[in-house]
């Protein structure tokens, strides 16, 4: 659908690539994330060789406009660091072969703290991961095993020291909080804890129960609203103090350790998806569309089939209006009506009802500078994001 725009976008935005790595040692209680469980082993020679295709299906689609270095790659999951340095050599080799780079491009790839060391480390750096993101949850023991995670805080530990061994200083801790029968003396000491390892980032989320999950179909004691808001709170503080500046709603870093990719998801930019289950985000070349793509889900389904693209789907303006708020107002920082216009070529009026209903809430405070209007969410908004964002919709 040819869609009718007042700001015709000028230039398309940055581009990423999202790896899509589906399994799992075992299948977290929590877990909504496409993963599964490994029965017979992996077929990681087929799996690399499907993502290459799948990659080169991409590439065609870029073919047609300017081209576009990938300012970030992130390899996720499931469990990436199940997979042998060779063939995440292997695919980075591919991406490089098919794919232009930016000079300062950011490599992440999500690692178990169970299922690493120091030579499978070292073995990820020299194929060109620079940045390592370890899904922690915690240092509590009892809370590990709750959670249905294979690591121990021993793990945890041995893996950052691995890291670090291997050269890979950029380092991702995944936390969470209001953990069942959490309270805050065992939160305080978890993300004390989780500072102490020096890490550069710190995404800090709570615990949610998600449908289609075990913990959802038999939830566990998890603390009420006001104990989970003093949790989040006092982390906020402790991680202010210790030198991390909150950015996203869950995310915290050091001064220039902004995860770059997760910012091209919040600021609206491009990506593409490959994998099973992945979604992609792509201005078209006629730059006047903007369509998402997602692939088979199933593994199975995805290494079984000649085309890997399940669905595609073109936005409509009302989409791009929710689906630009959906992200932006994530940020702390918020966005302004020029990023809107720039990002979706809408004027920036269709904001207006969105924002409106928004102030009545005192979920955003407006700044007007004459040219464009800063936006940004307040303290309120941004813990109720849900509110914030649905005004947004039609």
């Amino acid at each position: 659908m040819r869609q009718k725009r007042g700001h015709p976008l000028e230039t398309p935005p940055p581009l990423a690539l999202y790896v899509h790595m589906p399994w799992c040692l075992r299948k977290c209680p929590y877990c909504d994330f496409n993963s599964h469980a490994v029965r017979d082993g992996m077929p990681e020679t087929a799996y690399i060789d499907a993502l290459l295709s799948d990659l080169d299906a991409e590439c065609q689609r870029l073919a047609a406009g300017p081209t576009r270095a990938l300012i970030s790659i992130f390899i996720g999951g499931g469990t990436p660091s199940l997979f042998s340095g060779a063939a995440i050599r292997r695919l980075l080799a591919g991406v490089r072969a098919r794919c232009a780079l930016a000079a300062e491009i950011e490599i992440t790839l999500e690692a178990n703290p169970g299922t690493v060391d120091e030579a499978h480390f070292a073995d990820y750096a020299e194929a060109g991961v620079n940045r390592l993101s370890l899904g922690v949850q915690s240092l509590s023991a009892r809370a590990l095993e709750r959670l249905g995670r294979i690591h121990t805080p021993e793990d945890v530990s041995r893996a950052v020291a691995a890291a670090h061994a291997a050269g890979i200083g950029n380092l991702n801790l995944d936390l969470m909080f209001g953990l069942p029968g959490q309270d805050l003396a065992g939160a305080r000491e978890d993300l004390e804890r989780s500072i102490a390892l020096a890490p550069t980032h710190i995404s800090y989320y709570e615990l949610t129960l998600e449908p289609n999950t075990a913990f959802y179909r038999q939830p566990p004691p998890l603390p009420d609203p006001d104990r989970a808001d003093a949790i989040q709170q006092q982390g906020l503080e402790l991680l202010a103090a210790a030198g991390f500046e909150r950015y996203e709603i869950s995310a915290c870093a050091r001064p220039g350790y902004r995860c770059r990719h997760n910012l091209n998801y919040w600021q609206f930019g491009d990506y593409l998806g490959i994998g099973a289950g992945a979604h992609g985000k792509l201005t078209a070349p006629s730059l006047r569309t903007v369509e998402r793509r997602t692939k088979q889900r199933h593994p199975a389904a995805y290494l079984a089939a000649s085309e890997p693209t399940h669905s595609v789907r073109t936005l409509s303006e009302q989409d791009l209006v929710e689906e630009f708020a959906l992200n932006a107002c994530r940020l702390v920082d918020g966005f302004t009506t020029a990023d809107f216009e720039r990002s979706t070529g809408l004027g920036a009026n269709r904001l207006e009802p969105g924002l409106r209903a928004a102030a009545e809430l005192a979920l955003v405070s407006r700044v007007d500078s004459g040219r464009q209007v800063a936006i940004r969410p307040t303290a309120l908004g941004l813990a109720f994001l849900n509110d914030l964002i649905g005004g947004f919709s039609a």
